[in-house]
């Protein structure tokens, strides 16, 4: 039995505290030690009932601090996650939080999540001003008093503490009601119980009332997209999906660049982080209020747009414009991020994000720095004679596709319609199939330089995947890696 010690400060229940990422703790504000107890997974319904625990707060910083504190603390309904498989051992995402017994120390749940602040933190904006973003963690409903214990990567990836408070499920601050049951819900793809089974719930936004019947088409059209990519197509019998009904008064969502604003139910927007096509909402509370109508662990929010647009985060949700051309396409790359904490691979496109010095192998499945090309993260697939790093035609590449970005920028520009720049990434697929073709090593695992941002520096499994280009497939570490994620919410 295997003790892990960490470095928490209890707080009150609903409390708040804050991590200054730009400094080290001193003698003065060290923290209490509390021992922490890893066992492996405990028996559920020894530590836990049969609902979930959701803990709402807000994430509020710049680009060198950060600073937590508890909203509410309510009943997400009935336990969707795995009763056998409560500790994460994954350890995916760039925060991670842990769930400890307060009294024994034991730790009883764990799960690795992205977010939107830590998203935020990397774009110039948060340099000079503060970022306030709500969130939540969601974990089986304890019986009795629990430390939340949140972490984040330090600067070696390694996590670090930077919130802790405990939560006495029997406190009047903590509201036990079960959600309302107020809208219409469907029923897309259902293989067994929700406990034993990944669960995704697909939300709509911008349908109006009349549009609902659109709406449940388009989860169901998009749901064969997906059951139809690999490695969900092996695993569509450990997946459930349902959908929930959100009527909007007026069709659409909001704009920012094309002057377009409209007020829905979940708030989602294009122009996040300032960039076009980046889909987001803000606005937690209502999106989880409303996911809550079903059992759930991953969320998809489709919204009734055209315009091309979408976006994933790692264990918060993905969005995707239903109606462009490559809707299926943006929905299956962004669940790459959503479930499986994919990294782009792409280089060539414009982000908001601000690119930093490589100093230490990325966290991430599906990117490396190379920094030991002998012991590659996924070396068990490279086949032997399969150089490492891996020659490709990346200078052609890199010309065509940065040219393909700088009329793709000037078209946006002209507000040309979504149609031309359809056709624009239409033809960009064929001269890739084209440049790919030729490639010695294109059905290889290697190590392709390019990914993550970076023209130079990082590297890629394989010549392409769908999370480097927009053709509908995930190259073979990327499916082993989502298909690890689906074992965790499994029997």
């Amino acid at each position: 039995m295997k003790k892990i010690v960490y470095l928490i400060g209890i707080a009150l229940l609903l409390g708040c505290t804050q991590h200054k990422t730009s400094q080290k703790n001193t003698e003065k504000n060290k923290t209490p030690e509390v021992q922490v107890e890893n066992t492996g997974n405990v028996d559920f319904a020894a530590y836990f009932s049969d609902r979930t625990m959701r803990v709402d707060y807000y994430h509020s910083g710049n680009a060198g601090e950060e600073h937590f504190a508890a909203s509410q603390i309510v009943n997400d309904g009935p336990w969707s996650g795995s009763k056998k498989v409560l500790i994460d051992i994954l350890r995916l995402g760039a925060y991670f939080f842990e769930v400890a017994d307060t009294a024994s120390g034991t730790l009883l749940y764990s799960r690795g999540f992205s977010s939107i602040f830590g998203e935020w933190q990397t774009i110039p904006e948060a340099k000079e001003h503060w970022g306030t973003f709500p969130e939540s963690v969601r974990f089986p409903w304890p019986k009795k008093p629990v430390t939340l214990i949140l972490k984040k990567r330090d600067d070696t990836n390694k996590f670090q503490t930077i919130w802790t408070t405990v939560i006495d499920p029997s406190s009047r601050k903590v509201n036990p009601a079960p959600p309302e049951q107020i809208y219409k819900t469907d029923i897309i793809h259902e293989s067994g119980p929700a406990s034993q089974k990944l669960d995704i719930v697909i939300l709509g936004d911008g349908y109006t009332k009349p549009e609902m019947t659109k709406f449940v088409n388009d989860a169901k059209r998009l749901t064969d997209v997906l059951l139809n990519t690999e490695p969900f197509k092996s695993r569509k019998n450990d997946i459930n999906i349902r959908a929930v009904e959100t009527p909007s008064e007026v069709s659409g969502i909001t704009k920012p660049h094309h002057g377009i604003f409209k007020r829905t139910p979940l708030s989602a927007h294009y122009s996040s982080f300032d960039s076009e096509r980046y889909v987001l909402t803000y606005d937690n509370q209502t999106v989880r209020n409303v996911a809550s109508e079903v059992p759930y662990d991953f969320m998809i929010i489709l919204v009734n747009e055209k315009t091309y647009g979408g976006g994933g985060i790692y264990n918060l949700y993905t969005t995707v414009a239903a109606d462009n051309t490559f809707s299926g396409y943006i929905m299956v790359h962004e669940l790459g991020h959503h479930i499986g904490a994919l990294a782009d691979e792409y280089y060539t496109s414009s982000v908001s994000y601000e690119k930093t010095a490589i100093t230490t192998e990325p966290w991430e499945p599906n990117i490396t720095a190379l920094m030991d090309k002998n012991n590659l993260k996924w070396k068990d697939l490279v086949d032997p004679g399969t150089p490492i790093p891996t020659p490709w035609e990346k200078e052609k590449f890199d010309t065509y596709e940065y040219g393909v970005q700088k009329e793709r920028d000037s078209l946006r520009a002209a507000h040309a319609p979504e149609s031309v720049v359809e056709d624009l990434f239409k033809d960009e697929l064929a001269k890739e199939d084209q440049i790919f073709s030729k490639e010695p090593y294109r059905d290889k695992v290697g190590a392709f330089e390019g990914g993550g941002y970076m023209q130079y520096g990082l590297y890629r499994p394989q010549l392409d995947c769908i999370m480097f280009t927009r053709h509908m497939q995930f190259c073979k570490v990327c499916q082993r890696s989502l298909s690890n994620v689906i074992d965790q919410y499994t029997q």
